[in-house]
């Protein structure tokens, strides 16, 4: 009897999901929609990762019957809290087995082809998980609110601020922080202004006077856009550039060390922020610094084939 693999990489947009045979040769991929386990409990993510499943054994040539011999690994965004994932892994699925986990994991089984080391996510968020020895090291993964450092969207934030500092005559200007002023709106007011647009809602009324329009921060992908930007400024060698990417670099170190304190011996980077900084994390960490081997969502299928194979 054929037995088969199936890996989701759930995202917050969108859901990638891919079949493969018991060698780990893919057989097909899909796409859907998004896939965070936060959003509705988790319900349009079902929805996405069982349409997908169709189309994948419909793109196989296999009947959708085959899913009875199917063993699912899903890496969802969404996952860090473990009730969250005992609670999709308990809807009604047709495969054979099924394990849920965060979307870093499946990033760290990729990366290293299933082996130990560690992996960051660097991209508008940030996060940070190895294996070693058997056991699970996590940290980061915050949110952007409480923690994701080493993010685009943590980076684009100071960015914004060093630049209105600087217009202020605070600290010094360069030529990318007048550039991100000018991106902005031209002026520190217009940055302002950008900075907290207001409810597009109308007031509400509350009691017997009407509530004003709430103040709305803008979001981590907002202040990640501005990431482009900074680098083209950095590879000038823009003082400020220069500045903020040894602050960046610096809490990498941070995770390097607690990682090399746990036994760790190797590290990759994924997310399209980490995947920029790989020349100078590979001149300041030497041999530690891995290239990922796989993406995330082959990462799944590597390890539906590890927890459901003998």
């Amino acid at each position: 009897m054929a037995k088969y693999f199936l890996g989701v990489d759930g995202g917050g947009t969108n859901c990638r999901i891919r079949l493969a045979d018991e060698n780990l040769t893919t057989l097909a991929d899909a796409a859907g929609g998004r896939s965070n386990l936060q959003i509705e409990r988790g319900e349009p993510a079902y929805r996405s990762i069982m349409d997908g499943t169709r189309e994948v054994f419909q793109k196989a040539g296999l009947d959708f019957a085959e899913t009875r011999n199917t063993f699912a690994c899903f890496g969802m965004a969404g996952g860090r809290l473990p009730s969250a994932r005992d609670e999709f892994a308990a809807r009604a699925w047709p495969f054979a087995g099924v394990q849920v986990f965060d979307d870093i994991d499946i990033a760290r089984a990729g990366a290293h082809g299933g082996d130990d080391g560690a992996v960051i996510i660097v991209g508008t968020g940030s996060a940070a998980m190895a294996m070693q020895n058997g056991v699970r090291h996590q940290c980061g993964g915050w949110g952007f609110h409480i923690g994701d450092q080493m993010s685009g969207a943590i980076l684009g934030r100071e960015l914004v601020r060093r630049s209105v500092d600087a217009a202020d005559g605070l600290q010094s200007a360069s030529p990318l922080t007048e550039a991100v002023i000018e991106r902005l709106g031209g002026s520190v007011d217009a940055v302002m202004n950008w900075s907290f647009p207001k409810d597009p809602r109308p007031p509400l009324e509350a009691g017997n006077a009407t509530a004003t329009s709430t103040l709305l921060g803008r979001a981590p992908a907002e202040f990640g856009a501005l990431i482009p930007l900074f680098f083209d400024f950095y590879e000038q060698g823009d003082p400020v550039a220069v500045e903020l990417m040894a602050i960046e670099l610096g809490y990498i170190d941070t995770y390097v060390r607690w990682f090399k304190a746990r036994g760790v011996g190797r590290m990759a980077a994924v997310g399209g922020f980490g995947t920029r900084l790989y020349p100078l994390m590979m001149q300041r960490y030497g041999d530690f610094i891995v290239r990922p081997v796989h993406e995330p969502l082959h990462g799944a299928v590597i390890l539906a084939k590890q927890i459901f194979s003998p």
